[in-house]
């Protein structure tokens, strides 16, 4: 959220959501409450209703694999503007660390095969030097970030109720 500048933002639910809202709540960012699997397809939804705003959807491997169908739908968009990071660490952290399949399924490569213009996986220790050029690059575009499995502590709950984030989401949208 660092590198975050004036990008409309959508996270996953769980734990990522948690971490993007400790980090930098603001009315731009788009909190998935609940619903797994859904952050790509509202990115996508955002990043066509405002083509000229650069669309962030921040996304776990849980999530993705959850709702792998919407790669084909982002891909077959092709909005310039949708870049997708996906924070891999093989497990559904938010419900005490179950595994995965994402060792065994290279999410980066359905992406490509769905028709992502790129998709690359870096680790975690690169991203810092990546990010910047990726936030910058044509979409849609996926970063899959090898992470550690474990949560951040003491992050907060998202304290907005869904119809909040909504109302202040398409305020943003809006803007």
């Amino acid at each position: 959220m660092e590198a975050v500048t004036d990008e409309l933002v959508v996270a996953c639910n769980g734990m990522i959501g948690r971490e993007v809202f400790t980090a930098n709540d603001r009315e731009a960012n788009f909190y998935m409450i609940g619903s797994m699997g859904l952050a790509s397809s509202i990115g996508l939804g955002a990043a066509m209703c405002r083509p000229d705003k650069r669309v962030l959807v921040i996304d776990g491997d849980g999530n993705v694999l959850m709702g792998a169908g919407a790669l084909a739908s982002v891909a077959a968009e092709a909005p310039k503007n949708l870049l997708h990071v996906v924070l891999d660490n093989e497990a559904h952290g938010s419900t005490g660390g179950q595994r995965t399949i994402s060792n065994r399924v290279p999410l980066e490569a359905m992406a490509r095969g769905a028709g992502y213009r790129s998709a690359e996986r870096v680790d975690a220790a690169e991203l810092a030097d990546r990010l910047p050029a990726f936030l910058k690059g044509d979409g849609p575009a996926m970063l899959l970030v090898k992470v550690e499995p474990g949560n951040m502590q003491g992050i907060a709950r998202v304290s907005h109720t869904p119809p909040e984030i909504a109302r202040r989401f398409a305020r943003a949208l809006q803007a």
